[in-house]
């Protein structure tokens, strides 16, 4: 097997780990409610996870859901309707989906029993602005969060104050059902708070209406008196407590990794399973790491995860956080190091374009030069098209951060 295709099928097996069908089955109830089972969700994982609901919820189920295009329902999802919508940047389809599922969730009586099902990319994907915020002004503000820098943490705690069914929101539409809810969280996040994955719909979070503005100022968003007025007039939602399970997060998908990769006969070394900053810094560092293992001859496999953001010069330039990490790796090793390298987002998007990832070892690499071309510009996407280096694995359905390998010692 080739080498780019035996790492690319170490990262699948960490994404089928990750997946519904893996990891939600056997955590929903198994006793029927006394009245009607409401499935409510969001996230690239929803249509998947609609599915398993569908199929193993007991009672006659109905519900909406709302995933990225492309990453829709291949099986039957009963009565639970899914809605394809846009990611990164919120669309029309976002606030229909919105409306529609926190109308679903007001309908909720004593006795019913809902069920959320939650995941990443669920913070565009569901959207019901507060009113007197236009579904364009919202979108531009998240346009900008998603590309300043700011940790998704921070984005998705503005995103809460600025919405009618973040941060636990949802879940208080929802009250009259009483205490016969549930989440399930397929997580994205770095620390697994379900709290932030998709802005926590379910999950009541931290209400600090002058905290979120503040971020809004700092990452460079002109907060003018209107928009302050909104957000400080809002008031603390009071989303029902209720279990909340994490079936999937990223050291789900690093286990079922490691696990696969030493099946294999690798030597495997974990070197971090929630890593976060600047996704080309840490490639300079996960170098010199690779570097060190290179020089005693050592042959292994590097393996971290976690999600890396990238800074971005040029907003136009594609590329996302995988291809940068992957193009500050290449720029810091010598051409003739025994290493080649693959990193992939779990979803099988990186960034915006149509890549999960890419990969590049000693005969399909950019020069030192050209590597510090593409970070200056955020074109890494262009580098990696040129060398033939892109992984297409298409949507996953899933979403747990990016699972990325370095392997030393062994020539492609």
């Amino acid at each position: 097997m080739l080498l780019r295709d035996e790492l690319l099928s170490i990262f699948m097996a960490g994404v089928e780990a990750a997946s519904a069908p893996a990891a939600l089955a056997s955590a929903l109830p198994k006793a029927p409610p006394q009245g009607r089972p409401i499935v409510l969700g969001c996230g690239k994982a929803a249509a998947s996870m609609a599915e398993v609901a569908a199929h193993h919820l007991p009672g006659d189920v109905t519900g909406c859901v709302v995933t990225r295009f492309g990453h829709g329902a291949r099986g039957d999802t009963g009565g639970i309707t899914v809605i394809e919508a846009s990611h990164p940047v919120p669309d029309s389809a976002s606030l229909a989906a919105g409306r529609r599922i926190r109308e679903l969730a007001a309908t909720a009586r004593k006795g019913d029993r809902v069920v959320f099902l939650i995941s990443g990319g669920g913070s565009s994907l569901l959207i019901d602005p507060l009113p007197g915020l236009t579904l364009e002004r919202k979108a531009q503000i998240n346009e900008h969060l998603v590309k300043s820098g700011v940790p998704i943490a921070e984005i998705n705690f503005v995103r809460s104050h600025l919405s009618q069914v973040k941060g636990g929101r949802l879940a208080a539409a929802a009250s009259a059902a009483g205490d016969d809810m549930h989440s399930f969280v397929i997580s994205d996040v770095v620390g697994d708070d379900p709290a932030v994955v998709a802005s926590g719909p379910s999950i009541a979070s931290a209400f600090d209406p002058a905290r979120a503005l503040a971020i809004l100022e700092s990452s460079g968003w002109p907060v003018d008196a209107a928009l302050s007025e909104l957000v400080l007039a809002g008031c603390a939602p009071s989303a029902p407590h209720h279990p909340v399970h994490v079936i999937a997060n990223a050291i789900t998908a690093i286990d079922a990794a490691t696990a696969f990769a030493r099946k294999k006969g690798w030597h495997v070394i974990r070197i971090g399973d929630d890593l976060g900053g600047n996704a080309a810094f840490i490639g300079r560092r996960h170098a010199a790491i690779a570097l060190e293992h290179a020089a005693g001859g050592r042959r292994c496999l590097l393996i971290s995860g976690g999600e890396l953001t990238v800074t971005v010069r040029n907003r136009d330039g594609p590329g996302g956080p995988n291809l940068e990490y992957l193009t500050g790796l290449m720029a810091a090793l010598p051409v003739d190091a025994p290493i080649a390298a693959l990193s992939c987002d779990s979803d099988g998007i990186d960034g915006s374009e149509d890549n999960a990832g890419g990969y590049f070892d000693g005969t399909a690499r950019g020069t030192a030069e050209a590597c510090e071309a593409a970070l200056a510009t955020n074109r890494s996407y262009d580098l990696f098209a040129k060398i033939g280096g892109l992984i297409m694995t298409g949507p996953t359905r899933t979403n747990v951060n990016d699972i990325r390998m370095i392997a030393v010692g062994e020539k492609p």
